[in-house]
Parts: structure tokens; C-alpha cells; sequence
């Protein structure tokens, strides 16, 4: 990255946060914090009312604003790749969001990109995975109303149905974060069974963020999966999992304690969990059978051949025994 693009780089980074800090901004464009510390200064000099606190950050002067900053072709492609997979896999109110913030981005777009992107718009599809059904979206006014509650730390109250069954119940919940498997879920504490609880937003029936607030908490999703694997056995296995499968696996992974997880040449995934119990953890794999490896450890894969032959010796009856 040549100056001109990190000084803009950095004019972004300012207008986009409240502060801004000297070394994540090295890190950020694999510079040396003395080129940052003459980048600012070249800012500074350039009219851009920079304010520095000594073991804080950067942050621009209150009131100060930027001039729009100008889109490539390619950051605005790769936000047209977003608003498409916005409106298949978000609900209606956060597509329609989504359409309207592209809409002022192509505003600002020059006109020989702005022809570039609505040529190519028609050409980016989404479906639902060709193995699948599609995704379900959530109920129209979940989304963003859920996202609101994490930001402002606002108790939501959720009529759920819960399980496949679709078991009705109202539940006031304190949400830490929202992430999307193979559907949207939210993860928050719930008031009612007094322990953090993972909600699937198509199963909310209703939902209503109070003016309550609740204590701000340093859980987050890394911490509350964390403690889901602590709670298991520390047996750690290790399996490969092919690709015509990942959408399903990436939506239970969590339960089964996933840690990390590697992409191989091939396509596959070699991930490593803590699942707690083996037999449990067997069961779920024989779901992908030709797309999953066992690689560690042995006792797994013992457990989830003697499962295999006690389907097969069930369901596989000789003809003569009929």
C-alpha cells in the first residue's frame, strides 16, 4: 500500500470511530508506529483537527466532519455481494435497510462505476444451498430490533417456540450478540431459566425491546461457546468434514464444543472440538457419513463404527430371516 492510500486509509479509521489507537493502526497497514505518528502529523498540517491522548487514542474534533469518502469499484462490488446475500438471508426490514444504503452508495458513485455495478447486479445471485432448503429468514421486525437491544444493552422480551415441537413460552432476555450458522440465532441470558440460552430468530414469534436496561456483562460469543466446551468432558477430537456438508455442520458445531478449525486444499474442513459425550458426538457424525474423517481420537472412531454396525445389523435384516 502505497501513502496516498494509507492517509486516506487512516481518514477513514477516524471518521469511523470514536478513537483510534497508534499501534492497532501499525498493525492494521504493517507499518511502523513511527510512519503512523508522521502520517497524522501529515493530516494535521493538511487542516484535519486531530485530538491525541497519551495511552488512549486518536479521535477528530467534536462537530468535524469529512468530506464523503469516495468508493472503489471493488469496495463497491463487494457491498453489492452484501445487499444480495442481505436480501435472501436477513429479514424484510433489514433487506430493505441494506437496498437503501446501497442506493446512497451508488449516489456517490462515479458514473462510469455506476454503470459497472448495476450491470453487474443482475448477474449475482443467491439460492439456498442446491443439498437444502433455503434458509428461514427471520420474522419481519426481528433483526434490527434485536441488534439495537445488544448495542444499547436493552432486556428484550421474546415469545419463542421453542424445539421442533414449537413448545410456546415468553422469555425476558439480556442478548450479548447475534451470529448466523445455518440459520440467524441470538445468544442471551435468560431471566427465566437464569443461565445464558442460544435463540433461533425463526422460532421468535414475537418480540418487544423494554426501556429497561440491563448491567453491561464482559460476556461476549467467544466466551459464551467457551464455557459451553467447558462444561463438557476435555476429551478433544479432531474431523475432517467435506464441503457438501459445512452448512449443516457449521450450525451445530458450538454444541459439540468446536474450538478451531482448518480449511484443506481439498475443499474439506478439519475442525476441533470438545464434544463431551462420545456416543452423543457419534451419533450426530454418522448424519455425514462420506463427508466426515475421524481423525483423532481412536476411541471415536471405535465408537462410531460399533454404531454403524448396530444400524446396519438393525435395518439391513437377511432376506431369509423375513
Amino acid at each position: 500500500m502505497n501513502r496516498f492510500d494509507r492517509i486516506t486509509g487512516l481518514l477513514v479509521q477516524l471518521q469511523t470511530k470514536r478513537v483510534v489507537k497508534g499501534p492497532e493502526l501499525a498493525a492494521r497497514y504493517g507499518v511502523s508506529l513511527r510512519t503512523i505518528y508522521r502520517d497524522l502529523r501529515t493530516l494535521e498540517e493538511a487542516g484535519v483537527p486531530i485530538c491525541g491522548e497519551a495511552g488512549v487514542g486518536y479521535s477528530l474534533a467534536e462537530g468535524y466532519r469529512l468530506p464523503p469518502v469516495m468508493f472503489t469499484r471493488e469496495e463497491a462490488t463487494a457491498l453489492l455481494t452484501a445487499e444480495k446475500l442481505a436480501a435472501q438471508l436477513t429479514d424484510a426490514h433489514t433487506a430493505q435497510l441494506s437496498q437503501s444504503a446501497m442506493d446512497k452508495l451508488r449516489a456517490v458513485l462515479r458514473r462510469p462505476d455506476r454503470d459497472y455495478v448495476e450491470t453487474l447486479s443482475a448477474r449475482i445471485r443467491v439460492f439456498g444451498g442446491p443439498r437444502r432448503p433455503a434458509v428461514p429468514t427471520p420474522a419481519a421486525g426481528t433483526q434490527q430490533p434485536l441488534l439495537d437491544a445488544v448495542a444499547r444493552q436493552r432486556v428484550v422480551r421474546l415469545d419463542y417456540r421453542a424445539g421442533h415441537q414449537g413448545t410456546p413460552s415468553r422469555r425476558d432476555v439480556e442478548p450479548i450478540g447475534v451470529y448466523f450458522g445455518q440459520h440467524w440465532h441470538v445468544v442471551a441470558f435468560c431471566r427465566l431459566r437464569q443461565e445464558f440460552r442460544d435463540f433461533r430468530l425463526d422460532r421468535i414469534a414475537g418480540l418487544q425491546v423494554l426501556d429497561e436496561a440491563f448491567a453491561p456483562r464482559p460476556d461476549t460469543l467467544q466466551s459464551y461457546w467457551a464455557e459451553q466446551a467447558r462444561r463438557r468432558q476435555t476429551q478433544v477430537a479432531m474431523v475432517r468434514f467435506g464441503p457438501q456438508v459445512l452448512g449443516q455442520v457449521h450450525e451445530y458445531k458450538h454444541y459439540f464444543g468446536w474450538k478451531q478449525e482448518q480449511a484443506l486444499p481439498d475443499g474439506w474442513v478439519e475442525m476441533t472440538l470438545v464434544p463431551g459425550c462420545l456416543e452423543h458426538f457419534g451419533r450426530w457424525l454418522l448424519l455425514f457419513a462420506g463427508q466426515v474423517q475421524i481423525v483423532a481420537p481412536a476411541e471415536l472412531q471405535t465408537t462410531v463404527q460399533e454404531l454403524a454396525r448396530a444400524a446396519h445389523e438393525f435395518f439391513c435384516v437377511p432376506a431369509d430371516a423375513c
